[in-house]
């Protein structure tokens, strides 16, 4: 693999150095305070690397640092990925967004919603109309997390095993069943709710395709795209690579080690997690925004149409609503307020609503372990921060980096 280290100077596509250079000396504050172990940054402007920077340590107990090559945990961040590969099929007319996902995954074929009751006897109902594709995609489907705590339904996904991991020994297919066993928390359609509609999708990209996930994002995402590094699990010659996961502990000195949970990845996963399952590095994850930020195109290689592309990132949420107005106040790797969401995407519709600095159109996500990354084309901008701290609602950094990134933009 080629050395990632950026490959222009930060004047040249509008950045400057200067003020790139607070990035650093206000992430390099959390790790002081014992906040963080270590991160990465990259910001890229035009497909160039003018910004990156590898902070304090993958490992605090060994004390091994972060590198260029260092390997990270994205969690929810293999979203969009899902996301892409679904709308590659339906480039090919193998679906269209308005079928009922039933049709591949008959578990669906007659779901039923919540409306009232403990979790010991709920009441529910029948759903008006079917699952959708474009549901999965857009988070709409009803479906939810066992990690949310606060609805029924996320306590009737905690029952059947399902919080932040799933019960021991179930693949893909078989979480989709059991998922599909538990009343819905609203109707299909009528609210947003952050949830395993994208697992599902993987799923259905499975089942379409004729491909195991880990297959189809090997051949038909990561390989063309160069994506040497990411895959849904750490093989043991990479083990020297991959950072430590860590838990915030503000009352403590430093973060909690999570090995527990951290550790799941050097081995394959008995389900592969369309929503947050895989590994990635930051010069893997930034070369998948400059597909993103190109149209759907790097370096010869196409995996989706301009048009999808635009079509996929803009707000489909029903009458131009916003997460704040259409969406359950959850947590979300996002803040609500003036974002929207798309076919994978969150995407922003008002940024003096979102009170960040950003663009009309920007969009991105993050993931669990407070990666984050977003894209914005009408700067031209895309932006990939790693670390490995849980959760990800710990501190600001996503606010404060878009902040300090947007604030170095000065042409």
């Amino acid at each position: 693999m080629a050395e990632f280290t950026p490959d222009v100077d930060p004047a040249a596509v509008g950045l400057d150095a200067r003020r790139l250079s607070r990035i650093d000396a206000h992430l390099r504050r959390y790790l002081d305070e014992g906040k963080l172990a270590g991160c990465q940054v990259m910001v890229s402007r035009h497909g160039k690397v003018a910004h990156l920077s590898s902070l304090g340590l993958a490992d605090l107990e060994t004390g091994r640092p972060v590198e260029t090559d260092t390997l990270w945990r994205i969690y929810s961040m293999t979203k969009p990925v899902t996301s892409v590969a679904a709308m590659m099929l339906w480039e090919e007319g193998a679906f269209e967004l308005t079928d009922p996902v039933s049709r591949w995954l008959p578990e669906f074929a007659a779901p039923r919603v919540y409306v009232g009751g403990p979790a010991a006897k709920p009441v529910t109902v029948p759903a008006t109309e079917p699952i959708r594709v474009w549901h999965l995609l857009t988070h709409t489907a009803g479906l939810t997390y066992g990690f949310h705590k606060v609805h029924v339904t996320d306590e009737l996904h905690r029952l059947k095993g399902f919080e932040v991991g799933v019960p021991p020994g179930l693949d893909l297919a078989g979480c989709v069943r059991a998922w599909a066993e538990i009343p819905l928390s609203f109707q299909p359609g009528a609210e947003w709710n952050y949830s395993v509609a994208t697992d599902v999708l993987g799923r259905l990209v499975e089942v379409v395709s004729g491909q195991s996930l880990d297959t189809f994002f090997a051949e038909r995402i990561f390989k063309p795209l160069g994506m040497t590094d990411t895959a849904f699990w750490c093989p043991e010659d990479k083990h020297g690579r991959l950072a430590a996961l860590y838990a915030a502990a503000p009352s403590a000195r430093r973060p909690v080690r999570m090995d527990t949970v951290g550790e799941a990845f050097k081995r394959p996963p008995t389900w592969l997690s369309g929503g947050g399952g895989l590994v990635s590095s930051t010069r893997d994850y930034t070369r998948f925004t400059w597909m993103l930020l190109n149209g759907g195109e790097l370096d010869g290689a196409r995996l989706l149409s301009p048009r999808t592309l635009d079509y996929m990132t803009v707000n489909h949420l029903p009458g131009g609503a916003d997460l704040a107005t259409f969406g359950r106040p959850l947590f979300a790797e996002t803040r609500f307020d003036g974002v929207g969401f798309g076919l994978g995407f969150a995407v922003v519709l008002d940024p003096v609503a979102y009170r960040t600095l950003s663009s009309v159109g920007e969009y991105q996500w993050g993931g669990m372990a407070s990666t984050a990354f977003w894209v914005d084309p009408v700067e031209q901008l895309s932006v990939v921060f790693m670390t490995q701290l849980m959760p990800s609602s710990a501190y600001p950094l996503r606010s404060q980096l878009r902040q300090l990134v947007y604030q170095a933009l000065v042409d």
